[in-house]
């Protein structure tokens, strides 16, 4: 394996990935329902005020209920979407089947961006939903260390006449499903490159003039991305419903360390969490990296 001490220090490690994303709800029952019964998640525990969802018994959502928050601006920094990465198409097929047919008036459009087909809904609290599909990494086109990346119309009938099962509508999603990016509102896009680039240590894999940053580690075609599309100029958010954290995981308690000595060394102030440590983005996004569990045998 290789260590944080033989690799760049200043870059993340290839095997990171992303967590749980952790949201602020006004109505717990009612998200329960939506990404249990719509998008197919499990419910895995619950208790009190606090529910986390998954797939193969690992978290991909927790929500926390703060009855006392009211929803933020649509022009303040925070969530865009969180992107839900299903392994084959008759599972996002089963997936999508099961929120339109549930929640048909969430459903906001579907794109084919060349490394993906994703489709978008908006869940009851109006949180950013994608779920999508990677093609294999072999048909994903790179020019130097840049992805090609589009956003193609995909007809969402037609994918579901070429991909739904009867097994899919009938009992939904069968494997696994996870976090495989989030998308995040920013105020300025160069703060944003300065801080998860150059001080967190992700690399860039794809820019659109100075609205929006694609960042990823191990050649992902993206972890994070960010945009100002209707945040631009968005200073740090003030407690709201919609995000409460976006979770990164990292191979070893070597990458843990070497991004701890990153952020302390650029002034970054961190809380130990126990588990791992925690951080806040330049907008107050509040960000929280772990070692990943073992993978299992």
């Amino acid at each position: 394996m290789t260590t944080a001490q033989e690799r760049n220090e200043d870059v993340l490690a290839a095997d990171t990935g992303m967590g749980a994303v952790t949201l602020k709800v006004a109505d717990l029952d009612r998200m329960i329902a939506y990404y249990r019964d719509g998008v197919g998640l499990d419910l895995l525990a619950q208790q009190g005020d606090r529910a986390e969802l998954g797939r193969a018994g690992r978290r991909a959502l927790v929500l926390e209920q703060r009855r006392e928050l009211r929803h933020a601006s649509p022009s303040q920094a925070g969530l865009y979407h969180t992107a839900f990465l299903f392994p084959d198409q008759a599972d996002l097929a089963a997936s999508v089947y099961s929120v339109a047919r549930q929640h048909p008036a969430s459903f906001t459009g579907s794109s084919d961006h060349l490394v993906s087909k994703a489709l978008y809904f908006d869940d009851p609290e109006g949180n950013g939903v994608e779920l999508y599909w990677d093609r294999p990494r072999s048909e994903w086109q790179w020019q130097g260390s840049r992805v090609a990346m589009a956003t193609i119309y995909l007809d969402p009938n037609r994918f579901l006449a070429e991909n739904l099962t009867e097994q899919g509508a009938e009992r939904g999603v069968q494997g696994d499903a996870g976090v495989g990016h989030v998308h995040l509102k920013v105020g300025d896009i160069a703060a944003a490159k300065a801080f998860y680039v150059d001080t967190v240590g992700f690399e860039v894999t794809a820019e659109f003039g100075g609205s929006a940053l694609f960042v990823s580690a191990g050649g992902y075609h993206h972890h994070l991305g960010m945009n100002s599309w209707h945040s631009a100029g968005a200073g740090t958010r003030t407690p709201a419903l919609g995000l409460g954290e976006v979770s990164i995981t990292v191979p070893t308690l070597d990458d843990l360390g070497a991004l701890r000595e990153r952020l302390t060394a650029r002034g970054v102030q961190q809380r130990d969490t126990g588990d791992g440590l925690s951080f806040d983005d330049p907008w107050v996004n509040q960000v929280h990296v772990t070692v990943a569990p073992p993978a299992a045998l």
